[in-house]
């Protein structure tokens, strides 16, 4: 059994950008009462050191992981992406939890065999992605949901900072959260375990308690493997 009090989350982010947001993915672990390290190419760690792990944002996905060969407005990072696949195969039986987070939300539906919309302008015609990291989007939350129960709330304002989202949804995940426009914003694992992706930044919504829950619940599902 380990002893460490407090559980060690893995933060997965890219080698040359994401440190304000890892700045604030640690800053959000360490509230809620875990601590953390960077991971990425990088920085590896052995998987079997930690108590779960969260997918950061970044760059797009390479579009051949998903059958696309839309040419991306962004610059994409193969690298990371086959790092990250390594990663989830030490995750996927759900022993451990694991948070995606807008990009890792993304990474999280493609391992598990779906698909992505490259551009939401053209996957949802009139909607224009909106990137902000204020509180500009209401998303509903779903009945049931494991994310419902961990954020303690049937619907909230989140952050837009993506132009693209899931599409297909992969095997053994169940869409949690859409907003207004029907852009799935959350999923989850089908089973009983932690599996949870969010298309938006809850890093940087310091002050919305819902937000610090989703935080506080991956740590006492890290606490609870410890046992």
């Amino acid at each position: 059994m380990k002893s460490r009090k407090r559980p060690l989350i893995g933060i997965s982010t890219s080698a040359n950008s994401g440190v304000i947001s890892l700045f604030f993915q640690r800053l959000a672990v360490w509230r809620a009462g875990g601590r953390s390290v960077r991971l990425g190419p990088g920085c590896p760690l052995a998987p079997e050191a930690l108590d779960g792990v969260i997918i950061g944002g970044g760059s797009d996905l390479a579009p051949t992981l998903y059958g696309s060969e839309v040419a991306l407005e962004e610059g994409i990072d193969p690298e990371r992406d086959a790092f990250e696949l390594a990663l989830l195969d030490h995750f996927r039986d759900g022993r451990r939890p694991v948070l995606g987070i807008c990009r890792g939300a993304q990474m999280l539906n493609v391992y598990f065999g779906g698909t992505l919309h490259s551009e939401i302008s053209e996957a949802y015609p009139g909607v224009r992605a909106r990137r902000t990291p204020l509180p500009v989007k209401r998303v509903e939350i779903d009945a049931g949901s494991r994310l419902r129960d961990m954020l303690g709330v049937s619907w909230c304002r989140v952050n837009s900072i993506h132009h693209q989202s899931v599409d297909r949804l992969g095997d053994g995940l169940r869409v949690s959260a859409r907003d207004r426009r029907d852009i799935v914003q959350g999923i989850e694992s089908t089973s009983s375990a932690v599996l949870i992706g969010v298309q938006w930044h809850p890093e940087f919504l310091i002050f919305n308690r819902s937000q610090q829950r989703l935080y506080r619940a991956l740590i006492r599902a890290a606490a609870d493997g410890l046992s």
